[in-house]
């Protein structure tokens, strides 16, 4: 049992996430508390750490439906864009008419982020398109919808929103568990729908070998279109959440998530060849990257390496991954022969 445990990818996520802590712990220096002079730790501090986990619940939210994605053999570069669209659409529709409801806002963002997931999935699977010339096309379109409805304006979202995103459920004041926590159930709920639900193995079925999932009798375009779905429902969920949590709307939010996303993916071991990934995982590689940013912040090195680091994390880990089904392969040929 424990060389299993020791030989999981999820340990080694969390070992690297520790180690990189501890060196944070170490080397990010102190500062005086305003109110008892005490020293505290610069990282290793309830609010350091709370922010540190609600920067990595916006990416982390979208990676698990970006998981999905990939364990079907697809990719989405489109959750940027959705996460723009629908937290200018919710922002506008309440500006214009004056209301406050969070559950409106919450159910405008899903709508969207559904929507836009069909879009994906239907023309993935009419078209017979590749899905990274898709979903390349529908990160722009809807992107520009978002530029033209806000005429890139920044929208802000009634108050109502913020105290919800921002309730500190009794932890003190700076301290705001609710976009933590909601990444904690999405990511929950995902790893239930992958390993223990029929759909999520039917998931892995496809991604695996789509030619085999059909003569199985599989409706491989029906589970298509359902992961891509599902991806526009995690991106929308992000929206509502960061949007309320900033206050405000715009159509240039989440530019660049596309990579945090597919990164957190990645560096979590899905395989972007199809048929291996977690939603766990998908969670700790956007915790991993977020704290990556978090040491180049602390240790004052220049944040130009940010990109760098991330870069090289995704190849490294594409390059692993591939050793590793490599190994596997000459492992059961080895096998086989004896």
């Amino acid at each position: 049992m424990f060389r299993r445990l020791f030989n999981s990818q999820q340990t080694g996520l969390v070992l690297v996430i520790l180690l990189l802590g501890a060196v944070l712990t170490i080397f990010a220096g102190s500062h005086p508390d305003r109110l008892t002079g005490k020293p505290i730790n610069n990282f290793l501090n309830s609010y350091t750490l709370m922010q540190t986990a609600t920067d990595a619940s916006f990416f982390a939210i979208m990676a698990v439906g970006a998981t999905l994605v990939i364990i079907s053999g697809g990719i989405d570069l489109s959750v940027g864009s959705i996460y723009a669209l629908a937290g200018v659409t919710m922002a506008l529709v309440l500006r214009r008419f004056a209301v406050d409801s969070v559950w409106l806002a919450a159910g405008i963002c899903v709508g969207i982020g559904l929507a836009s997931g069909l879009v994906n999935g239907l023309m993935v699977t009419g078209l017979k398109v590749h899905p990274f010339i898709i979903t390349l096309g529908t990160m722009w379109v809807l992107r520009g919808v978002a530029f033209v409805t806000s005429q890139a304006e920044s929208i802000l979202v009634p108050d109502a929103l913020t105290e919800v995103a921002k309730a500190n459920l009794g932890l003190g004041a700076a301290l705001y568990p609710v976009p933590m926590l909601l990444m904690l159930v999405v990511t929950a709920v995902g790893a239930v729908y992958l390993s223990r639900s029929v759909p999520g193995r039917y998931v892995y079925a496809v991604g695996c070998n789509v030619n085999a999932a059909r003569y199985s009798g599989l409706n491989v375009n029906r589970i298509l279109i359902g992961v891509y779905v599902l991806s526009g429902l995690t991106a929308g969920i992000a929206a509502f959440i960061g949007t309320s949590y900033y206050g405000s709307a715009s159509c240039a939010d989440a530019t660049g998530y596309e990579l945090y996303v597919i990164a957190s993916a990645v560096v979590g071991g899905a395989s972007l060849s199809g048929g291996k990934g977690s939603a766990i995982n998908a969670m700790l590689g956007a915790v991993l990257i977020v704290l990556i940013r978090v040491a180049i912040r602390q240790l004052r090195f220049d944040q130009n390496y940010e990109w760098i680091i991330i870069g090289c994390a995704i190849i490294i880990a594409v390059v692993l991954d591939q050793a590793s089904a490599r190994l596997a392969t000459r492992r059961l040929t080895s096998g086989g022969k004896s």
